[in-house]
């Protein structure tokens, strides 16, 4: 398994500097990571670092709550299409889904899918699973299936509970083959990376991305 073309290789915190960033990219051309995931604020530092390279730029929107206003997000989103991005990682609203509006989530997505797809861009969801009932998660790929999305996630990272292998089963499980599962939050070990991916997911989320690959050379 070439564990490194599984990961994106995330810089999130809130006191990122843009040495941490250039970092960050010149880690995943050496390891041949799938993307780098940073804030919105370096996203044209990203593209331009990357560029001729096979390794994709991701960044956030609604990050880490998920509760900014729908016309936020959208224009989040379409700032960062503008910027160069390939990829969007959307926090969902969670307390939506706390309060059972399903349809305020239909709307949200309603509204933000089509301007990433009018930019051919990924989009991954991101539904904060730690904190979800089974019941919730199943709902979840229930309405984001039927969008049309192209990852759901698991988390932001920012949750108490990040990853699970049970919660990615559940997650693909629901999900039609078309829809991939990215597993974030606490994945620090090649093992526990690879227990995610036989889980189901297509693409990891993680800081410790070096250790991960080096661990992963040592073990195979």
């Amino acid at each position: 398994m070439n564990i490194a073309s599984y990961i994106d290789h995330t810089l999130l915190k809130p006191t990122t500097l843009l040495a941490d960033v250039e970092k960050c990219c010149e880690e995943a051309i050496l390891y041949h990571f799938a993307a780098v995931c940073i804030p919105p604020l370096f996203v044209k530092k990203a593209v331009a670092l990357l560029k001729d390279t096979q390794t994709k730029v991701a960044t956030v929107v609604g990050f880490p709550f998920g509760y900014s206003a729908i016309e936020a997000k959208v224009a989040e989103t379409v700032l960062a299409i503008i910027d160069g991005v390939d990829e969007l990682d959307l926090v969902i609203n969670i307390s939506a889904i706390k309060n059972n509006d399903w349809q305020f989530l239909a709307s949200e997505i309603n509204a933000i899918l089509p301007v990433v797809r009018r930019g051919n861009k990924v989009l991954k969801i991101i539904i904060e699973s730690g904190i979800l009932s089974n019941d919730e998660i199943i709902k979840c790929c229930d309405l984001y299936g039927a969008a049309g999305v192209d990852f759901i996630k698991t988390s932001t990272g920012y949750a108490e509970k990040g990853a699970t292998i049970e919660a990615v089963q559940l997650l693909r499980k629901h999900l039609s083959e078309k829809i991939q599962i990215k597993a974030s939050g606490g994945i620090k070990t090649y093992t526990f990376a690879k227990q995610l991916i036989d889980a189901g997911a297509t693409r990891i989320g993680c800081s410790s991305s070096v250790q991960i690959v080096n661990e992963a050379a040592q073990q195979n």
